[in-house]
């Protein structure tokens, strides 16, 4: 007992022994589970937001205020895009097609904003050097790898360098992802909408409009999606370019089959309707099939947790005991 007890003492990992350490891991879990709690039990609207912007939004125009006279952090923001405009002008970077690519990747990311693609286009720019320096300060500066020879030094600064350049890339391409997946989850239930407004005798527009009021708190990034194109079908000259701009702000291919069906729809006066409700029940289809595809995956998913976590624990709760027993009746 005294020898188990001087073995916990002396056994020091980064100057903590192993109650300290299980203790700053039961904090740590337990704070977890209270951060947890916290956000199960605070759900926040998700419209709540968007809706106090348009009301502010309406307010200022009423009232004429929509250039404020001071220097307001609206204005810096402007200010600062303008130089970083200025400065990609300056290098030739400011190209018409990079900006067009720029513009259509952020707004399938869910960003709309025209500043946004000057400030990705400079972030391109400049993370390169930034993290680029960085890695030097760490590798030659600190010595960080000095086990290491000097062309895996260098290999360590390219590869700075690389992360710098691809880091707005993986930013954008991330959100993209989040928000096609969310867009699809919810594209069935928007169709079954579209349909029940469709044969109560509403219009496209009414129908679109509608359709995200009632997707607001359960997919907001559907409700924006379906509320900007009921905008742009009540002022575009041509109904078919808002279509295609739906399609072209979300990039999912079953969202370019309702786009065609309703561009169908308004060509040829075919009803639209019916065509809605193929088109929904092909997507539910889909998304059963998916989560099938997903469950039947998943044993193989689990096997390394199971070989690496549970079995071990399983093996020291079965047979610890009797490892115990034999050790005693052995010593």
């Amino acid at each position: 007992m005294e020898a188990n007890t001087d073995l916990t003492t002396h056994a020091l990992i980064f100057g903590l022994t192993a109650i300290d350490i299980a203790t700053v891991l039961t904090a740590i879990a337990a704070f977890a589970m209270l951060v947890a709690v916290y956000s199960v039990a605070t759900v926040r609207d998700p419209m709540r937001g968007r809706v106090k912007a348009l009301q502010e939004r309406r307010e200022q125009l009423k009232a004429g205020i929509t250039a404020s006279r001071r220097r307001t952090k609206v204005a810096a923001k402007a200010e600062a895009t303008n130089q970083m405009r200025q400065v990609l002008k300056k290098l030739k970077v400011l190209q018409d097609e990079q900006a067009k690519v720029a513009a259509v990747q952020l707004s399938q990311a869910g960003i709309r904003s025209k500043d946004a693609v000057v400030t990705l286009l400079f972030c391109r720019l400049v993370l390169p050097f930034a993290f680029g320096a960085v890695a030097a300060f760490l590798v030659y500066g600190m010595d960080l790898a000095a086990g290491y020879s000097d062309p895996v030094q260098a290999g360590m600064v390219m590869g700075g360098i690389f992360l710098g350049y691809k880091a707005p890339d993986i930013f954008v391409t991330n959100l993209k992802s989040k928000r096609t997946d969310a867009i699809r989850k919810g594209l069935p239930d928007a169709l079954d909408l579209l349909v029940i407004c469709a044969e109560a005798g509403l219009t496209v527009d009414a129908a679109f409009n509608r359709v995200s009021k009632e997707l607001g708190k359960g997919f907001p990034e559907l409700a924006d999606e379906f509320a900007l194109t009921a905008i742009e079908l009540g002022f575009l000259q041509e109904r078919r370019q808002a279509y295609e701009n739906l399609s072209q702000r979300v990039d999912l291919e079953s969202l370019r089959g309702v786009v065609t069906t309703l561009v169908q729809t308004e060509k040829y006066g075919t009803p639209l309707a019916s065509a809605l409700r193929v088109l929904s029940g092909e997507f539910r289809n889909e998304r059963m099939m998916r989560a099938e595809e997903k469950a039947a995956r998943l044993p193989a998913i689990m096997t390394v947790p199971l070989i690496l976590f549970i079995l071990p624990v399983l093996f020291i709760v079965i047979l610890g005991p009797a490892a115990c027993s034999i050790g005693d009746a052995l010593g």
